[in-house]
């Protein structure tokens, strides 16, 4: 037996034996106490290992690693996490951009709990009217407004899973431009159909969804994608909330927007992508 490697990430770890797993090749894990090792038992096996693990160090979100976890059926670590390594995962999926808006999202809410809503409102709203045209902020601000925990909640676990894969895949300038054109576009016409009263990261979350799910399909070696059944999924909320089957207040018009703005980009991408091949 010869230890190859050593994580600190239990995930990475167990991810790469999965990966090795589908390759025929026998990994496995010893856990330290700061550390995880990897210990390969056929030593004829270790030039193969050390390729693998050479083109898994570059790119450990790749889908073909999660693939090979949901093949061998081992999505569930067999190990227990140290205090403290949540945090750690959450910063190893989400960049600098995705973990600001995040905080600024809770920011504002704590606000909002201690200001009121309509105080926090009259300052980060949809511009009402000519006079707030020129407060440049205002035409993205909404995103970081949000009513209630389970709308916080629901907006940031998205925005994490898809903006932080967007962000560590194709960059945070993808993310951004993204975020500020989806935000911009459902913004307004949200708007239009019901007034400035409005908040929410849902616009621009429903903007990933559409731009992963489609980048996914026409461009699967970016690393970005949103499975299938995932995207059925958002479509289905959004006849859900088209005709209020639940009697919740949602914001219809941002999340078609949001969607088509995702796509829109998605496919102006890949066929970018595809010109220059």
């Amino acid at each position: 037996m010869k230890c190859i490697t050593q994580f600190t990430n239990p995930r990475m770890a167990q991810a790469f034996v999965d990966y090795m797993a589908t390759r025929g090749v026998r990994l496995h894990i010893e856990q330290q106490q700061h550390s995880y090792e990897l210990w390969l038992d056929d030593e004829d096996q270790l030039t193969l290992t050390e390729s693998e693990l050479s083109q898994f160090m570059r790119d450990p979100n790749h889908p073909r690693y999660q693939a090979a976890s949901w093949q061998s059926g081992t999505t569930r670590l067999r190990m227990e996490y140290p205090r403290g390594q949540f945090l750690t995962n959450l910063r190893e999926r989400a960049g600098p951009l995705t973990m600001s808006v995040m905080v600024s999202c809770i920011a504002v809410f704590i606000l909002m709990q201690i200001a009121g809503d309509e105080t926090v409102l009259s300052w980060l709203s949809w511009p009402d009217g000519p006079g707030q045209y020129f407060q440049v902020w205002r035409w993205v601000s909404h995103i970081f407004l949000h009513f209630s925990l389970l709308h916080i909640v629901f907006n940031l676990l998205w925005w994490w899973y898809l903006g932080g894969a967007v962000e560590k895949r194709l960059g945070s300038g993808k993310l951004f431009v993204i975020t500020v054109i989806s935000a911009l576009l459902s913004g307004w016409m949200q708007a239009k159909f019901s007034g400035i009263w409005f908040g929410g990261l849902s616009g621009v979350v429903y903007a990933l969804m559409g731009y992963c799910w489609l980048r996914g399909e026409r461009d699967p070696q970016s690393g970005v994608y949103l499975e299938r059944g995932l995207i059925v999924f958002s479509i289905l909320w959004l006849v859900v909330g088209y005709y209020g089957l639940f009697g919740m207040d949602i914001a219809n018009m941002a999340h078609f927007t949001g969607l088509l703005v995702g796509l829109a980009m998605a496919f102006a991408d890949t066929q970018a992508r595809r010109k220059q091949h």
